[in-house]
């Protein structure tokens, strides 16, 4: 996790940041023209691009991931090691914002894929509670150790997953038990289905998404 940023600056006084973590193979870069088009004025975005590491789903190839992926199901092993040691940077990213005078509570946490599986378990873990996740055709890892007594400053925390019906990378039935695991730690999740839509996005999800944020983040 050693590149620069991808920084959409605020364009007027900074008074809320989102930290959104790009999917498999992706950089901080292929989210951010998505991205401009939801922001507002007052809000700092922030892209940052995972290392590029060997990965395991893709025989061994490397390119920019957050953590190793071994497979795509429920019953896959997991890099518990990488999750732990991104998640730690994520929570530094975070840190860096509050340092900056930006509330915990001003923050978004999301992402795509990959990006929004660390952005789950980021914010879940996360100590100061934060604005919101927003969680884009992904997955909760570590699942099977997961319980919603490891949550503490997040529980209720406002989430948006967003899932299409015929993903053929992280199927939607993998989203779905996401979405029932974590209606056990807040009841403020809104879990959204787009027919027909892959592993990308849509416009109507990207308009999901503003509204959100809208709704998370408004001006101070």
């Amino acid at each position: 996790m050693t590149s620069s940023p991808v920084i959409l600056p605020a364009t007027v006084k900074h008074s809320a940041s989102i930290i959104f973590l790009h999917g498999l193979g992706d950089t901080g870069h292929g989210w951010s023209s998505a991205l401009s088009t939801v922001r507002m004025p007052h809000i700092k975005i922030i892209c940052p691009t995972a290392n590029t590491i060997p990965v395991s789903l893709n025989n061994g190839f490397k390119m920019p991931a957050w953590f190793d992926i071994k497979g795509l199901d429920i019953s896959s092993t997991e890099d518990i090691e990488g999750i732990t040691k991104a998640t730690t940077y994520v929570n530094s990213l975070i840190e860096k914002e509050i340092s900056e005078g930006i509330p915990s509570e001003r923050i978004i946490l999301g992402g795509f894929s990959q990006g929004g599986a660390l952005a789950i378990h980021s914010a879940l873990t996360f100590p100061k509670k934060l604005a919101g996740i927003i969680a884009l055709s992904c997955w909760l890892p570590m699942n099977k150790q997961f319980s919603p007594s490891m949550v503490s400053a997040n529980k209720d925390v406002h989430i948006i997953q967003c899932h299409g019906d015929c993903d053929p990378i992280v199927s939607y039935s993998f989203g779905q038990l996401t979405a029932s695991i974590l209606k056990k730690v807040t009841k403020n999740i809104e879990f959204k289905t787009y027919n027909g839509m892959m592993h990308t996005s849509s416009e109507k999800e990207i308009n999901d998404i503003r509204n959100f944020i809208k709704a998370r983040l408004p001006p101070v």
